[in-house]
């Protein structure tokens, strides 16, 4: 009987145990946060993904298929990054995470750019230093880590933001110091950027008219809280071609919201590689 029961149990634990892991998330930042208490990275418009020790996953679970001489000798603890090219580069990175086969010279180009160590329970500054001494001990041309900086006043930010952006980045993020890693969204670790974005479904296909007749000319997408509204710019006239599928999950960028509570001035920026859980990362 006892046998019995603990089979049982493993088998009921099983689903948990081989869960993926929720990430540590970020908020926005906001007026009145105390810079010199974190440290500071670029935000790179890559995909986000974990490597367990063995083998490399999608936030949202999905095995990666890169190929194994990309993963060589990288250290047998997990880590948290990002799979990137370089900036601008999303849509490319994006396909090739979604491939199923492996083809090696597709990933040539390719690093993962690691920003924490989710197992190691010390201050992020401290997940700082041992990154980099991993990093240099695996000696791979496709592991790197994202510098991590101090950076003293909000005037000192902002001249960072600026010049991140003007050479093609897309913002800011700020870790605090004495932080521990932290499953779910957390104020311990900041995106800071000169839009905000977020994620919607798409419901419908708007037909175009004038130069996108016979294309698609807008989306109608719907919000997590149910909004509806249309989403007609920052497409290639490739995509107008070949809209993103209904159901599909992407994220816009706006500026600020209407009095009804719509985005103001949305604009398309890419599609998710799978939906995302009920509160959007990075």
């Amino acid at each position: 009987m006892r046998l019995l029961l603990t089979l049982l149990l493993c088998v009921l634990a099983w689903p948990v145990l081989s869960a993926s892991p929720e990430p540590m998330l970020a908020t926005a930042y906001r007026d009145g946060v105390p810079v010199d208490a974190f440290l500071v990275s670029e935000k790179l418009d890559g995909v986000r993904a974990r490597w367990d020790g063995r083998a490399l996953w999608t936030r949202g679970g999905a095995r990666i298929a890169a190929p194994a001489a990309f993963t060589r000798g990288w250290p047998g603890e997990p880590m948290d990054g990002e799979l990137w090219i370089a900036r601008g580069r999303f849509d490319d990175i994006s396909a090739l995470v979604r491939r199923a086969a492996t083809n090696p010279q597709a990933w040539r180009d390719v690093r993962f750019m690691v920003f924490d160590l989710p197992s190691q329970p010390g201050p992020f500054a401290e997940r700082v230093v041992r990154m980099r001494r991993l990093v240099s001990t695996a000696r791979s041309a496709h592991l790197a880590m994202i510098p991590q900086h101090p950076i003293a006043t909000r005037a000192a930010l902002d001249a960072e933001l600026a010049r991140v952006v003007a050479a093609g980045g897309e913002g800011l993020m700020l870790h605090r110091r004495d932080a521990r890693y932290r499953a779910g969204r957390s104020d311990d670790l900041l995106k800071y950027k000169p839009h905000e974005d977020a994620e919607a479904q798409v419901v419908a296909h708007l037909p175009g008219k004038g130069k996108y007749e016979g294309m698609m000319g807008a989306l109608q997408v719907r919000t997590r809280d149910g909004r509806l509204f249309r989403l007609g710019t920052g497409f290639t006239d490739a995509q107008r071609a070949s809209p993103p599928p209904l159901g599909a999950w992407l994220t816009y960028r706006y500026t600020g919201v209407t009095s009804t509570g719509l985005p103001r001035f949305a604009r398309f920026l890419r599609l998710r590689d799978d939906m995302p859980p009920a509160d959007p990362t990075r």
